[in-house]
């Protein structure tokens, strides 16, 4: 799940950091010829989630007051991750007309935005609190959840201003790098609150970027270390597959190349910004059937950023006919091309950074070696 407002430096990071999959199920893809691959539909439709509401409450407001939204919503019965940037009375109102529409709501916990929006490594003691006065509000007001939703991701405004400062940059990403221990504790912080969360009886949800499965593999915390990012798990966990950021030549193959290692999948996005088709622009109703199709094969319940950009593009009514046994077709080139960035790239520059201390030892090691076996050789020959 993603703010618009920071997208552009968010697409640099997924774009760079394409993570992980293993093996495909062969049964659901056919060769139809040698540049294409076919993808059949599962046929059977899974559960739809659409995330909101998180440009403001005018905004919010005017959606649901759309009279085609919610019946569409029922229709599909969809649920709506509602985004918390603010617990409002009219945010408040807004999530009554959900419940008492019979659209389940899950709450989206976010921050405010001066205190960094998303939930990282250096936000526990806030989003701590931050669940405390939801839970508050949520009494308060009557509110019925059917999940409550954690977005893991980095401080992308802290991450834009040490852009602009290369030397502070390089100083911050070199000091996380060994501050493990910092990982540790936001890991044990929100392990606690997702607990406490539960044992109020909410299923969990934790939303992760692309490279968290890569991570795992390879037993690395390196990017979690570098951009803040914690390894938590609740009910259900959502990796974020947003295509509209990949680069060009993965984005047909990227669903398919990293679905193979989610829980479940998130795709998007339907709004974005910029012009459809180019970086983080909206994708249009092709590119987002692909990845329906796609990641219906591997998740049973697909999250979707987000529902303005469905509305506003006339997604919800194409939706309730979708024909979930249509097949796909993707270039044989981008699956190639996903295949190299995720079976081999990532995976090999996390091992090698992760590592590099004790590669650089063992080559020292093994240069003083050589050298002492190179001098005693000298020495016998005298």
């Amino acid at each position: 799940m993603r703010s618009l407002r920071r997208l552009p430096l968010a697409s640099t990071c997924l774009c760079a950091l394409f993570a992980l999959a293993s093996s495909i199920p062969s049964a659901a893809a056919t060769v139809s010829s040698p540049d294409t691959v076919r993808i059949q539909g599962p046929g059977t439709a899974p559960h739809l989630g659409f995330a909101c509401c998180d440009q403001g409450i005018a905004q919010a407001q005017a959606l649901f007051a759309d009279p085609s939204v919610i019946p569409a919503l029922r229709a599909l019965h969809a649920d709506v991750a509602v985004a918390l940037v603010d617990l409002s009375p009219e945010r408040a109102a807004l999530v009554q007309k959900l419940n008492q529409s019979g659209v389940p709501a899950v709450a989206w916990i976010l921050l405010p935005a001066n205190q960094g929006y998303y939930i990282n490594a250096d936000t526990a003691p806030q989003t701590a609190a931050r669940i405390t006065a939801f839970e508050q509000w949520t009494r308060a007001n009557h509110l019925q959840w059917s999940a409550v939703g954690l977005d893991i991701e980095p401080d992308f405004n802290q991450l834009a201003d040490l852009r602009t400062h290369p030397g502070r940059l390089i100083a911050t990403m070199f000091r996380r790098s060994f501050d493990t221990a910092r990982i540790l504790r936001a890991r044990a912080a929100f392990s606690t609150l997702i607990a406490r969360l539960q044992a109020d009886g909410y299923v969990v949800q934790t939303y992760v970027l692309p490279y968290q499965p890569a991570e795992r593999r390879i037993h690395s915390t390196l990017l979690n270390r570098l951009l803040g990012t914690v390894d938590v798990r609740g009910n259900q966990e959502f990796l974020m597959i947003y295509t509209s950021f990949a680069p060009p030549a993965v984005r047909p193959g990227a669903v398919w190349a990293l679905g193979s290692q989610a829980q479940f999948i998130a795709i998007g996005s339907t709004s974005g910004y910029g012009k459809p088709g180019s970086l983080g622009g909206p994708l249009d109703w092709s590119e987002f059937s692909r990845d329906l199709i796609v990641a219906s094969h591997f998740s049973r319940i697909i999250g979707i950023f987000n529902l303005e950009g469905c509305v506003r593009q006339g997604f919800l009514p194409r939706l309730q006919s979708f024909d979930w046994n249509q097949s796909v077709e993707l270039p044989a080139a981008s699956l190639r091309h996903a295949d190299q960035r995720v079976n081999t790239l990532l995976p090999a520059i996390l091992f090698l950074a992760s590592n590099c201390l004790y590669i650089l030892l063992a080559f020292i090691l093994l240069a003083a070696w050589l050298f002492i076996r190179r001098r005693n050789r000298r020495t016998v020959q005298r």
